[in-house]
């Protein structure tokens, strides 16, 4: 056995595999681009290492389609094949990612909370139980798993930046700026700690001081993944909305966030959702960029990985006008909160289905219908998951159709 970067043991023999581990390890909590390809290659170097077979199973599962779900199969199996032979802290970690693929999050949460209690130097479980707080829209718990351990990683600046976003989701906007600069002193290159202060200044209205702080920083992002890649320019770009300085958007779209999107990636498609469906509430004339989007969203119809994002493409599928996609893809909505267990069915058929029909009803200009299914739902809506600065989309659309809602009310009862 030997033990890796977090100083934690690891099933293998292999000098590589650890070597390789360690990359991944850096490469996840960094957000960089490679983690796929370090993972697999500890794999190659020691095809017996239960834990690394699950690392990989989690990055899949991190990419929230249903390719990568089953790309994800044949690691989780192999895991499992060596389950009896490895450490109580892999044991964990490896049903806690077996719990994920079976869409069992309660399950998984409560295992990476022994881990966290039990070995709190493994960041990697920290990580990813704030993952699932944060897409079940449970932000205290976000904060608390990563606060927990901070006295025992008082040097990982990644951590820093984990508290730091937690603290802003808690609405401790001083403490979370204080926390990621912290990180930022300690490692210029962590993109997180950049992301968790570009939501402390675009939430106290710090535009200017937002812009110039991010674009500091871009410079640094060109190893990250496309995910965070093109979520910090998202925010960016929220900046210059905030400004009014339009053109400036739509060529950071398409420039950085769409040009730069993993077409395929789930969670660059709804960064490009969200900034066209903002842009559109400013009156901004898109040109065809929605339909530049809609044909790589067929595969989401039936996927339904995280009801967040099923929000974001039935809105893109109406704005195409592929209606015949988007009554498919409400119906699927519904067959599967009946098939997922209890922890999840509630948010699904009390406020992601509802959420679903008035966006459908706003791309399609029926202002009445938004307002009736939205206005229900508008205060559980951080039960889809999703931060603060990408729910608030949801309100924005709300708040819109109340007004059209008004103007067409008007004009009908002008000309009854």
């Amino acid at each position: 056995m030997l033990k890796d970067t977090q100083g934690l043991v690891v099933t293998t023999d292999s000098a590589k595999a650890i070597a390789a581990i360690n990359h991944f390890i850096e490469r996840s909590l960094g957000y960089g681009k490679d983690a796929e390809t370090v993972i697999l290659q500890a794999i190659t170097a020691d095809p017996t290492c239960a834990l690394a077979h699950a690392y990989a199973g989690a990055y899949y599962l991190t990419q929230e389609s249903s390719k990568a779900w089953q790309q994800a199969q044949p690691y989780l199996q192999a895991a499992q094949q060596y389950l009896a032979k490895i450490t109580n802290r892999e044991q964990l970690y490896v049903q806690a990612i077996l719990a994920w693929a079976n869409k069992e999050i309660d399950v998984a949460i409560a295992f990476h909370e022994e881990i966290t209690n039990q070995f709190p130097h493994d960041l990697i479980s920290v990580q990813q139980g704030q993952y699932h707080y944060f897409y079940t829209g449970n932000q205290e718990k976000l904060l608390e798993i990563a606060q927990k351990v901070l006295s025992s990683n008082s040097e990982q600046h990644y951590l820093y930046g984990m508290v730091a976003f937690g603290l802003e989701q808690c609405h401790q906007l001083k403490a979370a700026e204080k926390m990621a600069r912290i990180a930022i002193a300690l490692n210029r290159y962590d993109p997180w700690a950049h992301h968790a202060i570009a939501h402390v200044m675009e939430t106290q209205g710090r535009v200017d001081e937002g812009i110039a702080w991010m674009e500091s920083f871009a410079d640094t992002w060109e190893n990250c993944n496309s995910m965070l890649y093109t979520h910090n320019w998202w925010h960016i770009a929220l900046y210059y909305l905030e400004l009014g300085n339009y053109q400036k958007v739509l060529s950071l779209y398409d420039t950085h966030i769409w040009e730069r999107a993993n077409k395929q990636s789930p969670k660059d498609q709804v960064g490009a959702i969200s900034l066209l469906l903002r842009l559109e509430l400013r009156g901004v004339d898109v040109g065809n960029r929605w339909q530049g989007i809609s044909p790589y969203l067929y595969s989401r119809i039936d996927e339904h990985a995280l009801p967040f994002q099923d929000l974001h493409y039935v809105y893109a599928l109406a704005k195409a006008r592929l209606h015949e996609w988007v009554n498919e893809m409400l119906q699927s909505m519904q067959y599967h909160a009946l098939s997922i267990n209890p922890f999840l069915r509630r948010s699904w058929l009390e406020v992601a289905i509802p959420a679903a029909r008035g966006m459908v009803a706003h791309a399609k200009g029926d202002f009445n219908t938004t307002v009736a299914e939205l206005k229900p739902v508008l205060s559980r809506l951080h039960e889809v998951g999703g931060s603060h600065a990408q729910r608030v989309l949801f309100g924005q659309v709300y708040q819109d159709a109340v007004l059209l809602a008004q103007k067409q009310n008007h004009i009908y009862g002008m000309t009854a």
